[in-house]
């Protein structure tokens, strides 16, 4: 099975979005963590009610600090504008996703946000060799 890493500084907006995109997506056919390099306290509430609008909850989710072996487990890592910090193993496919930072945006700014992540995840099954549900 293959298992995915989302990284960005704060675990709040943007990597719980695409964990909770693909988990959604996937179902158990994909390993999912999320992390980041500088933990918030709490998931950003206006991602939460992105994602509710398209019917994902992750309500249960808590920002999680980025591991060394987090990485090292993960087959693919997504950055999102975390930058130099992120561990690098070699062998690990990473790819870095340019995408604005939610935090502080309201739910208008924060949709398209959503959406693409939302497009980007279901490309990245594919290139895993799965067919979004």
């Amino acid at each position: 099975m293959p298992s995915v890493l989302f990284v960005c500084v704060h675990n709040a907006g943007r990597s719980q979005m695409a964990a909770g995109w693909l988990t959604h997506l996937a179902g158990d056919r994909v390993e999912v963590r999320s992390a980041g390099s500088e933990p918030a306290d709490r998931i950003n509430p206006v991602a939460v009610e992105a994602m509710r609008e398209v019917g994902i909850d992750i309500t249960a989710q808590q920002p999680k600090v980025l591991t060394p072996d987090a990485v090292e487990a993960s087959d693919v890592v997504i950055t999102m504008g975390c930058g130099d910090v992120c561990p690098i193993f070699p062998g690990k496919r990473y790819e870095d996703w340019k995408l604005d930072d939610p935090a502080g945006q309201g739910i208008e700014a924060v949709r398209p946000i959503r959406d693409e992540i939302g497009q980007r995840v279901r490309a990245l099954l594919r290139e895993l060799g799965q067919e979004p549900a």
